[in-house]
C-alpha cells in the first residue's frame, strides 16, 4: 500500500520543495524559544561574571578604598582663610604687620627699643619718621615704644619734682621710673630680635 502524496510545506524531509521551517522541532507548547537571528545581542548566562570594562559600556568600580570609596587627596580643595594658625602679629586679623622683611627694618626696630635707654623717646620718635613711612613692622615697633617712653618720660619727670620737693628723701623715685624704662625696653629688644611686637604695660598710648 502506497503513501499518498503530502502537500507542500508539510515537513517531509524528502521533499525539495518543501520550505525549510524555522520553527522545526521548536514547539511552543513545550516551552522552547525559536533560535535567536543572526546578529542579535546574546543574553547574559546566568552565574557568568560581569563584563569586562569597554564591553557594553560597563566599567569596573574602583578598588582603592573601603567599598570602593577613593578619598580625597590630602591637598585637594583645602582652604585655609587668610592668616589662619599664623602667630599673632604676623599677617592675622586686627593685629599689626611686625615681620622684618629686610635686616634694615629689624635694626631700625631695635633702634627704637634699645634707644629709649639713652635718649628716651627721641630714639622711636626718629624711627618713625625715618623708616615709618616706608614699613608697616618699624612703625608698628616705633609707634610701640613711642608711646612708652612719652608715658614714663612724663613719671620721671614727675617722680623728680617729687623729690625736690620731699629735700631728697625721695631721691630715689627717678631712679625707679629709669629702672622700669630699662628692663621693659631689654625686654622689648628681645621680642623685637625674635621679629616679634612687645605690648609694653603700663602704657599711655597717645601716638596711633
Amino acid at each position: 500500500m502506497t503513501e499518498p502524496p503530502r502537500p507542500p510545506g508539510d515537513g517531509n524531509p524528502s521533499d525539495p520543495t518543501a520550505p525549510l521551517n524555522p520553527y522545526s522541532g521548536n514547539d511552543p507548547a513545550s516551552g522552547s524559544n525559536p533560535p535567536p537571528t543572526h546578529g542579535s545581542p546574546q543574553p547574559p548566562t546566568y552565574g557568568s561574571p560581569p563584563p569586562s570594562s569597554g564591553a557594553g559600556g560597563y566599567a569596573p568600580p574602583p578598588t582603592s578604598g573601603a567599598g570602593g570609596y577613593v578619598p580625597p587627596s590630602s591637598d585637594a580643595g583645602s582652604y585655609a582663610p587668610p592668616g589662619y594658625g599664623a602667630p599673632l602679629g604676623q599677617g592675622t586679623y586686627g593685629a599689626q604687620p611686625t615681620g622684618f622683611t629686610t635686616t634694615d627694618e629689624k635694626t631700625w626696630a631695635l633702634i627704637a627699643h634699645f634707644g629709649g635707654i639713652l635718649v628716651g623717646f627721641i630714639a622711636p620718635l626718629v624711627a618713625l619718621l625715618v623708616k615709618g613711612s616706608e614699613s608697616l613692622a618699624v612703625r608698628a615697633h616705633a609707634v610701640e615704644a613711642l608711646n612708652f617712653q612719652i608715658t614714663w618720660g612724663i613719671a620721671t619727670v614727675a617722680a623728680s619734682v617729687i623729690a625736690v620737693c620731699s629735700f631728697g628723701l625721695l631721691f630715689f623715685l627717678p631712679m625707679l621710673t629709669w629702672l622700669v624704662v630699662i628692663v621693659f625696653s631689654i625686654l622689648a629688644g628681645l621680642k623685637a630680635n625674635e621679629g616679634e611686637l612687645y605690648r609694653y604695660p603700663m602704657t599711655w598710648r597717645l601716638v596711633k
